[in-house]
């Protein structure tokens, strides 16, 4: 009687399995057109998009478009992940933070020259320069202006100046000298929030004084070679360890292409990065894992303040809340970071689930938003859909 209810068992085990598995495919499929529909969409030239999913056993990645000469792009082509790199320069606080070497609470001042920080951030006729924290530059609380998209007071932002000036190699000491020549604080520190570059090129300036070695190097050294990243480096300042078959897909600013422009190292520490949709997986992988830093610290970086519907950000890490962008949805979170370029990584803690890629255009940040947000219902359903007998 035993062995054939445990016969009986095992037949019942290998049929849900196999159900599961038919489940999968139809993810897959539905995965593979909702990809394909939404990189289709105009002006997107080229997109990549990766799912790793331990929840569901489920790994793919897709790749869409070809390159200006007319070769296709492939699953692990490079592209620029402009705005993700913020979440590697947090890492590399964090891990100092972890060393003692650094604090969150500690003023920002401690940790660099006074020819960068005198008259820094000024506000209401006050110099709040020695008010901010390594907090606040993480966690964009400063209230200094953002180099790149802020008017300031003469001339053009960043974003323009690029354009203007595509051949141009620009320094960190440039950006800030740039910084300091037109913009303006926006309010005392720790009083508000607004997204800005200019303090993640002020955190990149302090990893270098602590570590005394380019932030390229100490990327190499306390994350890519930790984690076996190898077709990962910073643009325009080193090369991976390993070059990818293809080279760095192109980018788009509306029509135009523009991941020639020497300009774009004026993204530096606040996401100059290029990198792959397996090494972008290995790096979150890693964070969440334990592997870059421990428990308490990762806790930390996720101490989120309001940035706008549904959004929030951390030390370095931003926060979506489904449920709070469209009530009628399943209360499921991403955490991770977008970029610019339609470029992102995400974790999803209620379903155990990566994705990471990128749609190369600067016109589909909202866009992108919106494929993950249907990417996680397809997961969810199929997840649920497993759970039930």
């Amino acid at each position: 009687m035993k062995t054939r209810t445990l016969y009986i068992f095992l037949i019942a085990m290998s049929f849900f399995q196999f159900l599961f598995a038919q489940d999968i495919l139809k993810t897959e499929k539905k995965l593979d057109s909702l990809f394909q529909k939404t990189a289709g969409k105009e002006l997107i030239q080229n997109a990549l998009f990766r799912v790793d999913s331990k929840a569901l056993d489920f790994q793919q990645s897709w790749a869409y478009g070809q390159f200006k000469d007319g070769k296709k792009v492939e699953t692990n082509s490079p592209f620029h992940t402009a705005s993700l790199g913020k979440s590697f320069t947090a890492v590399i606080i964090a891990q100092l933070v972890e060393e003692g070497k650094l604090g969150y609470d500690l003023p920002m001042f401690q940790f660099l020259p006074d020819s960068i920080t005198n008259g820094l951030h000024i506000w209401e006729g006050k110099d709040w320069t020695q008010e901010i924290t390594i907090g606040h530059l993480l966690q964009h609380r400063s209230g200094l202006s953002d180099y790149f998209e802020d008017q300031p007071k003469i001339g053009n932002n960043m974003l323009k100046v690029a354009f203007e000036k595509p051949d141009k190699f620009w320094t960190p000491e440039e950006m800030l000298d740039f910084y300091k020549a037109g913009f303006q604080a926006r309010f005392a520190p720790g009083t508000d929030y607004h997204y800005t570059d200019t303090e993640y090129l002020l955190l990149g300036l302090i990893i270098e004084a602590l570590e005394q070695k380019p932030l390229h190097e100490v990327f190499q050294e306390r994350i890519f070679g930790t984690l076996g990243m190898v077709h990962t480096s910073m643009h325009l300042r080193a090369k991976p360890l390993k070059e990818p078959a293809t080279p760095l897909t192109e980018i788009y600013f509306g029509k135009e292409e523009v991941s020639k422009m020497k300009s774009l190292s004026s993204d530096w520490a606040g996401g100059g990065l290029r990198s792959t949709t397996q090494d972008i997986f290995i790096f979150m992988k890693g964070l969440f894992e334990g592997k870059l830093v421990d428990t308490e610290i990762l806790e930390a970086m996720q101490n989120w303040t309001p940035a706008s519907k549904g959004t929030y950000y951390g030390y370095g890490l931003m926060q979506w809340r489904i449920r709070e962008l469209f009530p009628l949805l399943p209360n499921l979170t991403l955490i991770g970071h977008h970029g610019f370029t339609g470029a992102f990584m995400y974790y999803c803690p209620e379903l155990d689930t990566y994705l990471s890629g990128t749609f190369n255009q600067s016109e589909f940040q909202k866009g992108s938003v919106e494929f993950l947000i249907k990417v996680l219902m397809e997961l969810k359903k199929t997840k649920t859909d497993s759970q039930t007998p």
